[in-house]
């Protein structure tokens, strides 16, 4: 018995026959294999994810935003500001698909791109390295393409009920070559001015767009909004939301879609998508009770548009900083961000006597202008570890790992956005209005522009 044990247990720790008997060459090759299974089965994953990201980011632009800003007006003007939302989908895509994806990632210039991309040369299934290593350039792109379809639509926001549809139009098209795609370009194209990671001489810490999507079109609302002027009676208590319920359906979408916003600029289904989901969702919960708090003291009651406002600033505020902090400093920034935004909404809006309709200004401008500069505070490398310098050592990202320049460089990129958002929206202004007029008639308004725009009553719920 003894000697049958001693038998088997010399069978089990001896190599099996059928390894013995192969190469080292051919020990080689199934390593190599396995290996490239394994790569193949992360950029197939990866890819699922971005894919998904994708089609969650072109949600929050249709039905998200259009539902959202659609319930914010009223009724006579639902009509026509969905169809803001709505037909940036199909104009932004083709103006994209032409340049705009090769000027904010072709080349390696600090301001903008050239022309290697134009009409999607080159943009295939193969992985461009410089952005995205396991997925294929075209996921890259298109991804890329939502964000670019969602943040002009935001400052429709602020001309809401009072902007032709032919001039939204061309202002859109100048807005995206002039302001959007060079500072997309700047923040994360390869060797752009700001990009922390490709190249920049001012690294600034930009996750998901905090400069690139949400200060520009913030300020570039606020913009509109004081050139075109006050609507025909504001502020009367008639030009109140039409209906809140479909704001409210627009709003979850909006929170829902963020996932892809936010954790699907990780660029890959990996531990920092996590971390950005979960401060997505943390910072969103900690501003909508912010703003609900504030409200709540100084008016008396929590009123449901104050909810999804401060969910909103919290989704915008957590933005730049999403793969950056941890779950803590998200809700600290998504606090900040509720109190910080209903100020700007109730106080300084009423102050100032600025008519950004839907307050486009006060919840991305200022919750952008926040997360961004609360990002160069919170950010660190226990979350992050991609910036490193010549050695390979990982450098420090915010106050958090000692940093502090980096709330410099993050006060730069901001001032950066705000100077080109409003320069280039004052120009595209300028040139819009020259060439075919801003506003619409005063009858026109007065109808409403669901009529006098589109020939249609889009007021399909009662108030």
């Amino acid at each position: 018995m003894l000697r049958l044990r001693f038998v088997c247990l010399f069978t089990l720790l001896s190599p099996a026959p059928a390894l013995m008997a192969q190469t080292v060459p051919e020990l080689q090759a199934k390593m190599a294999a396995l290996e490239s299974a394994t790569r193949s089965a992360q950029s197939a994953g990866d890819n699922a994810w971005m894919l998904m990201s994708a089609a969650l980011v072109l949600m929050m632009t249709g039905p998200g935003l259009a539902l959202f800003y659609g319930g914010l007006v009223r009724r006579k003007n639902v009509l026509g500001t969905m169809m803001q939302s709505f037909i940036l989908m199909a104009v932004v895509t083709v103006i994209w698909a032409v340049v705009g994806y090769s000027l904010a990632f072709g080349g390696s210039s600090w301001f903008l791109g050239d022309f290697r991309f134009a009409f999607l040369n080159g943009v295939g299934s193969a992985p461009n390295a410089d952005y995205a290593g396991t997925i294929p350039h075209q996921t890259f792109m298109v991804y890329q393409l939502m964000f670019a379809i969602i943040t002009p639509a935001l400052i429709s926001g602020a001309f809401a009920e009072r902007m032709k549809f032919s001039a939204m139009l061309l202002f859109t098209v100048l807005w995206s070559l002039m302001v959007y795609f060079p500072m997309a370009h700047m923040v994360w194209g390869k060797g752009g001015l700001l990009n922390a990671f490709l190249g920049g001489a001012i690294p600034c810490l930009d996750f998901a767009g905090g400069t690139v999507v949400h200060i520009t079109s913030g300020v570039s609302a606020l913009v509109c909004a004081l050139y075109l002027g006050k609507r025909l009676g504001y502020p009367q208590p008639s030009m109140k939301p039409h209906n809140l319920v479909i704001s409210f359906v627009g709003a979850c979408l909006l929170w829902v879609g963020w996932f892809g916003f936010n954790a699907g600029s990780a660029l890959a289904a990996s531990g920092l998508a996590t971390s950005a989901f979960v401060a997505t969702h943390f910072g969103a919960a900690a501003a909508t009770i912010g703003w609900l708090a504030v409200e709540w003291i100084d008016n008396g009651k929590p009123s449901v548009l104050g909810g999804l406002s401060g969910c909103v600033a919290g989704l915008v505020a957590i933005t730049p900083a999403s793969g950056f902090v941890k779950p803590f400093p998200a809700l600290a920034i998504g606090l900040a961000a509720g109190v910080v935004c209903y100020f700007m909404v109730t106080r300084v809006k009423r102050f100032f006597g600025y008519d950004d309709s839907l307050d486009a200004f006060g919840v991305h401008g200022a919750g952008g202008t926040l997360g961004a500069i609360l990002t160069g505070v919170f950010a660190t490398s226990a979350v992050n570890d991609a910036l490193k310098d010549a050695s390979g050592r990982v450098l420090p990202l915010g106050l958090v790992d000692g940093k502090a320049s980096q709330v410099l460089n993050q006060m730069v990129g901001c001032a950066i956005a705000w100077g080109l958002a409003t320069v280039g929206t004052l120009v595209i202004l300028k040139v819009c209005d020259m060439a075919i007029g801003l506003r619409v008639s005063k009858e026109q308004e007065f109808e409403g522009l669901d009529v006098a725009q589109h020939g249609e009553e889009g007021y399909i719920f009662e108030s």
